[in-house]
């Protein structure tokens, strides 16, 4: 069962957003808040394993209490921000403080839930078409480029990861294991010194390694 936190500050966003969630039958919501000091406070008393999180809110905004969330916890949860704006640099600044991905608000209620567990699996959630605006605003954050340290096959795995396919269609196109595709990742991130895999995909474009370059 996976455990999802709401926080957004419009009643009628929120509760849509949880009678989404609490119809899945592998998801629960286990609670949510108005702000991000809000959230804060609550989430101190409740185990979230996804956390959907409004970037613009009065008294704290998404990044803040992003930032705050998974500063320095080991077992923090996975949060996705939600925005109303294609480019939106509340939701860059939420990437950069560890979120896992971002999503409009007005995506399609499937589009929500597929976003919530792929995060929940370990994948980020990176729409493709924001990717080269991703890029234009996170890659300066990026460690300094150096000489490509990965093996054939981790350039292989990340090209996919830069493409947008989890793990499963990763396993599923090179077949290969799940298991070994999350070996290749974790070897990858810790190879390039990157927190997670949206810093990948920020790598992969940068270093000619995915399309679009």
């Amino acid at each position: 069962m996976i455990r999802v936190f709401v926080v957004d500050d419009q009643d009628l966003v929120r509760t849509g957003t949880v009678m989404v969630l609490q119809a899945q039958p592998d998801m629960q919501v286990v609670g949510q808040a108005r702000d991000g000091a809000d959230a804060l406070a609550r989430l101190r008393t409740v185990r979230a394993d996804v956390v959907l999180m409004d970037v613009r809110m009065p008294r704290m905004d998404g990044v803040a209490a992003t930032r705050e969330l998974l500063a320095g916890a080991s077992a923090a949860p996975k949060v996705i921000v939600l925005t109303t704006f294609d480019l939106d640099e509340y939701a860059f600044a939420a990437l950069r403080a560890g979120a896992s991905g971002f999503l409009l608000k007005d995506a399609p209620a499937e589009e929500m839930l597929a976003a919530v567990r792929t995060v929940h699996e370990g994948d980020a959630v990176i729409a493709p078409s924001t990717t080269r605006r991703l890029l234009d605003h996170v890659a300066p954050t990026l460690p300094t480029p150096g000489p490509d340290p990965l093996t054939g096959r981790e350039r292989e795995v990340l090209r996919h990861i830069a493409m947008g396919h989890t793990n499963a269609e990763i396993a599923g196109l090179l077949f290969l294991s799940e298991g070994t595709v999350k070996t290749h990742v974790g070897r990858i991130l810790a190879k390039l010194g990157l927190r997670d895999r949206v810093q990948a995909v920020i790598w992969a474009y940068e270093h000619g390694l995915a399309r679009g370059r």
